[in-house]
C-alpha cells in the first residue's frame, strides 16, 4: 500500500474545515469538502458535461440583471465542515478576483450538471445541504439521450427543504431567481 501524501492528512483529529481548502496547493483542482471529508473529482469529465456547463454559464450571464453574478466551479462555504463546488451558481456577491468561495446568503441559484461520479451527491446530499443553507433555487441537469433535462427546485422556507417547481425539456422558462428563458436543445451539441 502506498503512503498518503502529507497534504492529505487532516490537520486535526476532527478532520478538515472549510478554510483548509485554501491551503491545499497539491489537491486536485475540483476538491470539495462534504461533512469534513475531502471529495476529489478524479474521473475524466465528459465533453457533454463541459460544453453544457460552458453554454449554460454564458446563457445565464447574458440574461442575468445588474447586481447578479454568474460563476462556475467555485465552492460555497455552507458551514465549517461543508464547502461543496457546484458546476454553476448565481450570486449577489460582487466579483472579486481573489475570491475562493461564496457565502450561501448571497447565493440565489445553484446548478449541478449530473455526471456518473457525482450523481448520488447531486441528487441527495447536495440537494439537502443547499436547502438547509437557505439557497432559494436549485437546478439539477440530467443527460437524457444527449439532451439536457432540468429538474427545478425552489426552497420551501417553513420546512427548509426543496420542492419541485417542474421538469423542463426543450425550453426552460422561469420568473425566478430572475426572468430566464433557455433553449435547452441549444445548450449541448447532439
Amino acid at each position: 500500500m502506498t503512503a498518503l501524501p502529507e497534504w492529505m492528512v487532516p490537520p486535526r483529529q476532527e478532520g478538515w474545515l472549510a478554510e483548509d481548502l485554501d491551503n491545499l496547493p497539491d489537491a486536485p483542482r475540483h476538491t470539495e469538502l462534504i461533512d469534513g471529508a475531502l471529495v476529489f473529482m478524479m474521473s475524466p469529465q465528459r465533453s457533454w458535461h463541459g460544453r453544457l456547463v460552458t453554454t449554460l454559464t454564458t446563457s445565464l450571464m447574458a440574461q442575468a440583471p445588474a447586481g447578479l453574478e454568474v460563476e462556475r466551479e467555485m465552492t460555497i462555504r455552507l458551514d465549517d465542515r461543508n464547502r461543496p463546488e457546484p458546476d454553476l451558481l448565481v450570486t449577489t456577491e460582487p466579483y472579486d478576483p481573489d475570491r475562493t468561495w461564496y457565502a450561501p446568503e448571497g447565493t440565489k441559484l445553484v446548478v449541478e450538471v449530473v455526471s456518473p461520479e457525482s450523481a448520488h451527491r447531486d441528487r441527495t446530499v447536495k440537494l439537502r445541504k443547499y436547502a438547509e443553507a437557505g439557497i432559494p433555487h436549485y437546478w439539477l441537469v440530467e443527460d437524457e439521450g444527449g439532451a439536457p433535462v432540468v429538474h427545478v427546485y425552489e426552497l420551501d422556507a417553513p420546512t427548509a427543504a426543496y420542492v419541485s417547481a417542474g421538469i423542463f425539456r426543450g425550453v426552460l422558462e422561469r420568473p425566478v431567481p430572475f426572468p430566464v428563458r433557455l433553449d435547452l436543445g441549444g445548450l449541448a451539441p447532439r
